[in-house]
C-alpha cells in the first residue's frame, strides 16, 4: 500500500469516526526492514493496514498501539532489532527502529436535526471548531446549504433509532415545528447513549412537548436528561448567535466544563 492510499484511508477512517493509531517509522539505524517514512494504520481489533516491517517487531508495535487507544497519548519508541540490547526480542537484523505512534481518536460529534436557519448556522460553526457534523432533514435544498460531513435526508426518528450513540456525541433538535422535535425526542429517549440531548424552543413549546411525552409514559428521570430550551443565556438573537449559545453549552457538557467565566475579578 502506498503512503498516498494509506493517507486516503486515514481520511475515510476519520470520516466514519473509527479510532486507530497512525504508525510512522521516524528513524532507523543499521539493518532494518523499512526505511524512515514507512507508515501503517493499526485498529482496535489489531488489524493493520500497511506495514512497518512485519514479524515480531510489528506485533510489538501493534500491542503498544492498542495500549495508546486507551491512554490517548502519542509515543515515540525505539525497538532494537539486534541481540546486544537487554530489550531485544530475538531479532537479528542488526539495527534499531524508532517509531512514532499517534492515536487518531474520533472528533466530538454533533448530530443536528433541522437544516433551517439555526441548523445551518450551527453546522457551519461546529465544523469550523473541528467537530464531526451530521445534519438530518427531509428537505434536500436546505441540506445542501449546510456544512456537514454527513447529511441524512429523511425522518429523524429513523436515523436516531438506528444510530449507535456514544458519549462524545450530541444530538440537537432544531427542526421547523414542535411535532417533529417531539417525535425525534421520544425516539432519542428510547435510544439513550448520547453525551448530550437538547431541544430548541420557547418555554411554552418545551412544556408542551415534555407534557405530551409524560402522557406517553416516559419517566421523569428520562425527561430530566433533556436540555431544553437549548443553549446558554447569552442574549442570543439571530441564528449565528443562537448557534454560539448552543455549541457553547454542548461543548461544556461533553467536556465536563463548568461554563463559568474565566475572569479572576
Amino acid at each position: 500500500m502506498t503512503d498516498e492510499s494509506l493517507l486516503r484511508e486515514l481520511l475515510a477512517v476519520r470520516q466514519r469516526r473509527e479510532p486507530c493509531v497512525l504508525v510512522t517509522v521516524a528513524a532507523v539505524r543499521g539493518s532494518v526492514p523499512r526505511e524512515p517514512g514507512a507508515k501503517a494504520l493499526i485498529f482496535a481489533d489489531s488489524r493493520i493496514l500497511g506495514t512497518i516491517g512485519g514479524g515480531k517487531f510489528e506485533s510489538l508495535v501493534i500491542a503498544d498501539a492498542l495500549a495508546l487507544l486507551e491512554s490517548k497519548v502519542p509515543l515515540l519508541k525505539s525497538y532494537p532489532l539486534h541481540e546486544k540490547s537487554p530489550d531485544s526480542f530475538g531479532a537479528i537484523c542488526g539495527g534499531e527502529v524508532t517509531v512514532m505512534l499517534e492515536p487518531q481518536l474520533p472528533r466530538e460529534a454533533i448530530i443536528i436535526f433541522g437544516a433551517g436557519h439555526c441548523g445551518e448556522a450551527l453546522s457551519k460553526l461546529a465544523q469550523g471548531c473541528g467537530w464531526h457534523v451530521t445534519v438530518i432533514d427531509d428537505r434536500a435544498d436546505l441540506l445542501a446549504r449546510c456544512e456537514a460531513h454527513v447529511v441524512y435526508q429523511g425522518a429523524a426518528p429513523d436515523f436516531i433509532a438506528n444510530h449507535a450513540w456514544q458519549s462524545d456525541e450530541a444530538l440537537v433538535l432544531v427542526s421547523r415545528n414542535y411535532m417533529l422535535d417531539r417525535e425525534a425526542l421520544a425516539t432519542a429517549l428510547a435510544h439513550p447513549g448520547a453525551g448530550y440531548l437538547g431541544m430548541i424552543g420557547s418555554q411554552r413549546k418545551v412544556t408542551r412537548v415534555l407534557e405530551e411525552l409524560r402522557e406517553r409514559g416516559i419517566s421523569e428521570e428520562a425527561l430530566a436528561t433533556v436540555h431544553a430550551p437549548i443553549g446558554l443565556n447569552i442574549g442570543a438573537d439571530n441564528p449565528a448567535e443562537i448557534a454560539v449559545s448552543i455549541l457553547a453549552e454542548v461543548m461544556g457538557k461533553l467536556r465536563k466544563s463548568t461554563g463559568k467565566a474565566l475572569s479572576v475579578s
